[in-house]
């Protein structure tokens, strides 16, 4: 009967979690990831860097007596440096047995896309960061590109 219980208890969550994506930005595009991943969202703080990384990574920091892997969307996206500023965070996401930190530009909203307004990105390659993107999603007129977090944090 637990069992049962648990299964219903995981599934009402699944569905209160469905369709909603943090979104953010990176330059003046808008992107979105599955809140399923996002554990929490924190300001800029010490990152010690790490030898013989890919560039894209930008080091560790302490969590509250973890240590999580940082890196940066915007050079994983090849986009130019930019200082961080008051809006600049860290999006700390669980992925499988990993947490990990991705510094963005600004955080957004929570934004609730469904199904329906979701469709798959263009064929053709725009851009590098192009091969990042899973969906498209449509939140009133705005567009969100919608993150693959497995080929995301996949190292090329």
């Amino acid at each position: 009967m637990a069992a049962i219980q648990n299964f219903f208890e995981e599934k009402q969550l699944d569905d209160t979690i469905k369709d909603q994506y943090l979104t953010f930005a990176i330059e003046d595009e808008d992107y979105g990831v599955e809140i399923a991943y996002v554990k929490e969202i924190i300001k800029m703080q010490s990152i010690t860097k790490v030898p013989d990384m890919p560039n894209f990574i930008e080091g560790i920091t302490n969590l509250r007596g973890d240590l999580i892997g940082v890196l940066d969307v915007r050079k994983r996206f090849g986009k130019p440096f930019k200082e961080h500023d008051e809006e600049t965070c860290i999006i700390v996401i669980n992925y499988g047995d990993y947490t990990l930190g991705m510094i963005v530009d600004a955080v957004q909203e929570t934004a609730i896309i469904p199904e329906e307004r979701i469709a798959p990105p263009p064929s053709a390659k725009l851009s590098y960061a192009n091969q990042f993107v899973r969906n498209i999603g449509k939140v009133g007129e705005d567009v969100k590109l919608l993150l693959d977090v497995e080929r995301f944090l996949a190292q090329d």
